[in-house]
């Protein structure tokens, strides 16, 4: 017998259903003036990777888990792709581009990176659902606007007691994720990677 507290598949196709319309709105949203994120991070990628640069990456908590993702992505395309904080991430310089994220529009590590990363000469794509008030965004070469919600505004109105089924900064992280995806999609075309070139780079040390 099923306990009071099952889901039926049914509960878990709507749920999920919920949850990937929310996240897939966000990219039919207007993100002027700035360029769609996917086309900016599209052309610094393709530019960095033209330029035999180096692609570093950087977020706190959940976003931060989102670029590690990607920067395995990258790495698999064939870029050299390092995160912050490893112990083989090397110094930054010009010719190589920082992504760093901050939804909310600050955070005092993402700041202070961002500003070492533009006093060596390398350049910094901050991606932020908050462009106009964030702190981080004074340290960005360029922005990109993923228009979602996040810590700093997914308050309820009226019913306190209401439960959001992707509650503080989920649908800012999942959009993200789903970001992601297309740029390397996108960036594989660009590059000219085959699928078995990109599996070849995957590590075989698991």
């Amino acid at each position: 017998m099923a306990s009071s507290s099952s889901v039926s598949q049914e509960d878990m196709a709507s749920m999920a259903t919920q949850i990937c319309n929310q996240i897939s709105s966000i990219f039919s949203t207007s993100t002027h003036p700035y360029p769609p994120p996917l086309d900016l991070l599209l052309t610094e990628l393709s530019t960095i990777s033209s330029q035999n640069g180096r692609v570093f990456l950087y977020g706190v908590g959940r976003e931060g888990i989102m670029l590690k993702a990607f920067c395995m992505r990258l790495a698999h395309l064939g870029l050299s792709a390092h995160l912050v904080f490893d112990m083989t991430t090397p110094p930054i310089a010009t010719n190589d581009l920082l992504i760093a994220s901050a939804g909310p529009g600050g955070f005092s590590t993402v700041d202070a990176i961002c500003s070492v990363a533009r006093s060596n000469g390398g350049r910094v794509l901050l991606l932020t659902a908050q462009p106009e008030i964030g702190s981080c965004v004074k340290h960005a070469s360029v922005v990109a606007y993923v228009p979602a919600k996040t810590m700093a505004n997914d308050k309820n109105e009226g019913d306190v007691k209401s439960r959001p089924l992707l509650p503080m900064g989920s649908v800012y992280e999942g959009a993200l994720f789903v970001l992601f995806e297309m740029v390397v999609y996108k960036l594989g075309e660009i590059l000219g990677e085959s699928p078995e070139a990109v599996r070849s780079r995957h590590t075989n040390l698991e």
